[in-house]
């Protein structure tokens, strides 16, 4: 699913025009980005946890020449379903 499908669902569901769902997801979006950035952690009861986790540097291979290179250390968003959501994918 792409975002412009995405935005067709919310426009149906909550029965507003295409600009406005597109609005509100780019709030929603920018929202999220903005507690990750602040706070490191977003909790959507019922659908999930987005968290900020910070990854070690690694040792890595190149995969065109084998050489052994240095990954540095980072962060990223990890997602955890919520119970919900995870009731609703098994049925």
């Amino acid at each position: 699913m792409t975002k412009a499908d995405l935005v067709d669902k919310i426009a149906a569901k909550a029965g507003l025009t295409k600009v406005a769902s597109e609005k509100a997801l780019n709030a929603f979006l920018a929202s999220v980005s903005d507690v990750l950035l602040k706070e490191g952690r977003l909790t959507l009861t019922g659908f999930g946890t987005f968290a900020v986790e910070t990854r070690q540097a690694r040792k890595g291979r190149n995969p065109r020449t084998g050489a052994v290179i240095t990954i540095p250390a980072g962060k990223a968003v990890k997602f955890r379903p919520g119970k919900k959501l995870k009731e609703s994918i098994k049925k």
